[in-house]
């Protein structure tokens, strides 16, 4: 397996969540860089520069990738969409960057969080609805919709609380820990707010630890999902996605 190099710290969370799926299919593949150069239209010198963050991914050798591990793109095309937009509003570097081969629609982004624009980018990728949790408080003043509830005004997340589990229950045929309505937002280490509440809870629900429950995806949460993920026969990389989140609101 390949001896990465930790990535620049000014990296975008968004930037680095795609990059370390990338490194994580090479290195399943069992590939080196001049095999990749040798089976995609990209060199060996462009695949060290964008797995090491040193410049951004161009959409098509997220796909190439993808392809050349038999892997879907789908996650990471939504990965991708999520970093160039992240990207697209940071001007300042807009002069480093590649050009993209794929200009996004910015005039209704929001750059508030980083759930909201997973949900623009699924809307690109895939032409279909995102959903959103409807801004509104629960019993005691907890939050009962998404993570996009929160930014929109109800009551706010605070990193470094410990939050309880007390409410975990069926609604609708669904499990729900009554922090976020969420079924599709993609959770990674370094994902912060209500999002990450709700996957703790359900996590926890299920007989998997994760430790203080305080919406910080670390080591144990990502830990905890992947034993999760690899109990219910999805791919154990400690991604929550759709198909983890479907099987946690069972």
């Amino acid at each position: 397996m390949t001896r990465w190099k930790e990535l620049p710290a000014g990296l975008d969370d968004a930037e680095r969540q795609l990059v370390a799926q990338l490194r994580r299919l090479k290195d399943r593949a069992g590939l080196s860089l001049a095999a990749l150069a040798a089976k995609t239209s990209y060199s060996s010198s462009s695949w060290e520069r964008y797995l090491n963050g040193k410049k951004p991914v161009p959409r098509g050798a997220a796909e190439e990738l993808a392809e050349v591990c038999g892997a879907p793109a789908e996650r990471l095309l939504v990965l991708h969409e999520v970093a160039e937009t992240a990207r697209a509003q940071r001007p300042a570097r807009a002069a480093e960057d590649d050009p993209a081969p794929r200009r996004t629609r910015r005039s209704w982004w929001t750059a508030r969080t980083v759930p909201a624009v997973a949900g623009a980018a699924v809307l690109v990728a895939f032409g279909a609805g995102f959903l959103v949790g409807a801004a509104r408080h629960g019993d005691g003043g907890r939050p009962a919709g998404s993570a996009q509830s929160a930014a929109l005004g109800a009551s706010a997340y605070h990193s470094g609380r410990s939050y309880d589990c007390d409410r975990v229950r069926r609604a609708n045929g669904a499990l729900t820990a009554g922090y976020s309505t969420s079924r599709d937002v993609l959770l990674d280490r370094g994902s912060t707010g209500w999002d990450v509440v709700e996957a703790q809870c359900l996590l926890r629900r299920h007989g998997f630890s994760v430790g203080r429950v305080d919406g910080v995806y670390g080591e144990r949460t990502g830990q905890a999902a992947r034993a999760f993920q690899k109990r219910h026969g999805l791919v154990p990389d400690g991604i929550v996605g759709p198909d983890t989140w479907r099987e946690l609101r069972k």
